[in-house]
């Protein structure tokens, strides 16, 4: 493992060295797969998942279902493009290099742009329960203090961002698996002491149907439910400063289809079990909170906050490493100042993740000072984004399947099924989903996509001015890239 930032890997290399200059392989494999694991549990499982259920009663579980198997199709792409060539910089690297320069940097400050957003969300919400347990303390004091203590965890070294990591999506894990056995004992009439005359498999369909709004319900859930799943793709990033890469990321995304299947579906399915989807508590108290009351569990409400607050700081967690570790790829693709790319002598990209958090900070500020303007700007602008990733890992895939069997076809130890075929049905259910958020005004789904694409077309068009500009830095504006010692998106 190298010990300073000045030796350089070549990229694919699967010795003891991590894949992208500078960055160490601080990362256990109990690390990742915790991480692996926590990613796919969002504090919007928790916070959002009781609008869906109102919206589209039991049916939100095909919503779910949908934007699962979404998700397992996308990350199956990206995981044939990262088992072949684990990197930093993850789906942009790969778009750097099948779809161009401009793709790469473009989607990455997209991405950048979306996790500094996203931890300004969470330092709010996770202040807002700290203020109800210690009052004393005011909202805004409690976001310094949770964003500096992360931030101090994640300049340390990535070892003490997985350690956190690993508690905090430990106790996610267990949560919720406990909620799932507790509750099911429940719906069948098993849990001892507990004689709930509401829960029983009946509610999925004595409420006015299992689509009581009807099949259209489905789609309006999956837009209510799709953000709620970002956070997938950090294990590929994360991979990178691992021991063994490949193995990490064949392994990560193997255990999607199961992930996705037990903690979203199974705990949805036991909430509409335990409760009719139109009980007004749902809405009040928040889907896993009133199921947890209708079991007479005593302060349920405050177990909940504590799993909510978990999930909160460990999306903080993870988003300072994600957003520090795109601006780190960005700036070893020269698409950022070279300082993102320089790393502490113990593999610590501090200048990246320093900028993230201080532009986190300012979002922050803006949420308390101007909440309803510059903020909600903020949130709607970058609330299509994972979308946009999820799309331009589709394309990136189709055309770096070809890269790699002409280059190193050894690589392609995970596959896409059904190439190229099931890469375009998935390319174009994205598509759709993008289409019918135009048409939800209701929750705020148009304002989000055109808001976003208006982002987008911007960083975008700034790209390509770049390319312009600068065509000897950028392969003669043709997008390509060089095969020179260091490219973090060159095969070996």
């Amino acid at each position: 493992m190298s010990t300073t930032n000045e030796k350089r890997v070549s990229p694919g290399t699967h010795d003891q060295n991590p894949p992208s200059a500078g960055l160490q392989a601080g990362l256990k494999n109990r690390h990742l797969s915790m991480i692996a694991i926590g990613g796919v549990i969002g504090a919007g499982l928790f916070v959002g998942s009781s609008s869906g259920i109102a919206t589209a009663g039991p049916g939100i579980l095909l919503s779910y279902a949908l934007v699962g198997t979404l998700v397992v199709l996308v990350m199956r792409m990206l995981g044939e493009m990262s088992a072949a060539n684990p990197t930093s910089g993850s789906f942009s690297a790969h778009a750097d290099r099948a779809l161009g320069r401009w793709a790469g940097f473009s989607i990455g400050w997209l991405y950048w742009f979306f996790w500094v957003v996203v931890l300004a969300v969470e330092a709010t919400a996770g202040a807002k329960i700290l203020e109800g347990w210690i009052p004393a303390v005011p909202q805004w004091g409690w976001a310094l203090i949770v964003m500096l203590v992360l931030t101090a965890t994640n300049l340390v070294s990535v070892g003490s961002y997985g350690e956190f990591e690993f508690w905090f999506a430990g106790i996610k894990v267990v949560a919720i698996a406990a909620f799932i056995v507790i509750g099911g004992l429940a719906v069948f009439g098993l849990l001892p002491g507990v004689d709930s005359e509401q829960a029983g498999l009946s509610n999925l369909t004595a409420h006015g149907g299992f689509l009581p709004h009807g099949p259209g319900s489905i789609l309006t859930g999956m837009l209510l439910v799709v953000f709620s799943f970002m956070g997938s793709e950090i294990v590929t990033l994360a991979a990178g400063e691992t021991e063994n890469p490949q193995r990490a990321v064949t392994k990560a995304t193997n255990s999607v289809i199961w992930r996705i299947a037990v903690f979203y579906l199974g705990s949805i399915l036991v909430v509409v079990s335990l409760l009719p989807w139109d009980s007004k508590s749902i809405t009040d108290k928040g889907s896993y909170v009133a199921a947890l009351d209708s079991l007479d569990i005593a302060h349920a409400g405050q177990i909940m906050n504590f799993i909510v607050l978990t999930s909160v700081l460990s999306c903080l967690n993870s988003g300072l490493y994600t957003a520090s570790r795109m601006a780190f790829s960005l700036g070893q693709r020269g698409d950022a100042p070279k300082a993102f790319a320089r790393t502490t002598s113990r593999g610590v990209p501090r200048t990246a993740i320093l900028v993230s958090v201080l532009f986190g900070f300012i979002a922050v500020f803006f949420n308390y000072k101007f909440p309803d303007s510059v903020f909600l700007f903020l949130v709607n602008s970058s609330g299509a984004v994972a979308l946009f990733v999820w799309l331009v890992i589709c394309f990136s895939q189709l055309r770096m399947r070809k890269i790699i069997q002409a280059e190193a076809p050894e690589k392609l130890v995970v596959k896409m099924w059904l190439y190229p075929y099931l890469t375009w049905a998935t390319a174009a259910l994205i598509v759709f989903v993008l289409g019918y958020m135009l048409t939800d005004t209701e929750h705020d789904g148009r304002e989000t996509v055109l808001l976003s694409l208006l982002v987008a077309a911007l960083v975008v068009v700034i790209a390509l001015v770049r390319q312009r500009v600068r065509p000897a830095a950028t392969g003669a504006g043709s997008g390509a890239r060089d095969d020179r010692p260091g490219d973090p998106t060159a095969l070996p």
